[in-house]
């Protein structure tokens, strides 16, 4: 399954740690939104392309 993990005020302890174990069975991509170079064209592409999306 491949999962998208959307972080809104950049990294975090848990949701790293929740990641971080959903890796070892799942395809994972994040997006940070606190960072200053966010394409929210591809942000957009990654949520219509995973299987599931996750807000942080």
């Amino acid at each position: 399954m491949k999962l998208l993990h959307i972080m809104t005020n950049g990294p975090a302890e848990l949701p790293e740690r929740i990641i971080e174990a959903q890796s070892a069975d799942n395809e994972i991509e994040i997006v940070d939104l606190s960072r200053d170079d966010v394409s929210y064209d591809a942000v957009i592409d990654a949520i219509f392309s995973c299987d599931k999306v996750i807000s942080w």
